[in-house]
């Protein structure tokens, strides 16, 4: 394995976090993959910071909006993997102020609605259950699942 400088796994890093948002940590592994030791990896971390390649509630903000938005992930499942990322609750909390309430509980809801044409229970019961477990593997918290059951069930009495 070829061995960097200090300015070389810089130049590296830089590339690396221009590329796409990155968290620390995520960043912090890759040096150590390209073989730098202690003292360079936190070199090249506070030049990272210092220079805004790094920003960890950049990168929140980034991360919830996309898992949110794309993998149609719920506020439990977005703080379990940025947690998992070791980033600070600080930051996490700023991401997931960016979550539009309203959205947020028509996303659920849609996603039940989709969920509930596809599945097969003996009754109504086992299909109500079946509903939270998949919203619930989403990461969505289960009185916001129950809510919208509510109101799912009550819309369809209303029609």
């Amino acid at each position: 394995m070829k061995e960097y400088t200090e300015k070389e796994l810089t130049l590296k890093a830089e590339a690396y976090c221009a590329a796409a948002e990155r968290c620390p940590s995520d960043v912090r592994t890759k040096l150590r993959q390209w073989g730098s030791d202690e003292p360079a990896t936190a070199a090249v971390m506070a030049h990272l910071f210092k220079e805004r390649y790094l920003d960890e509630s950049r990168y929140c903000v980034a991360f919830v909006r996309d898992k949110y938005r794309f993998n149609q992930w719920g506020r439990l499942k977005i703080v379990q993997a940025l947690r998992m990322k070791q980033l600070p609750d600080e930051a996490i909390d700023a991401g997931l102020r960016e979550i539009n309430e309203e959205e947020y509980t028509d996303l659920l809801r849609q996603l039940l609605r989709q969920k509930e044409k596809g599945v097969r229970a003996a009754n109504d019961y086992e299909r109500r259950a079946k509903l939270m477990r998949f919203a619930a593997g989403k990461g969505f918290a289960l009185d916001e699942i129950q809510q919208c059951l509510r109101h799912l069930h009550a819309d369809e009495f209303m029609e």
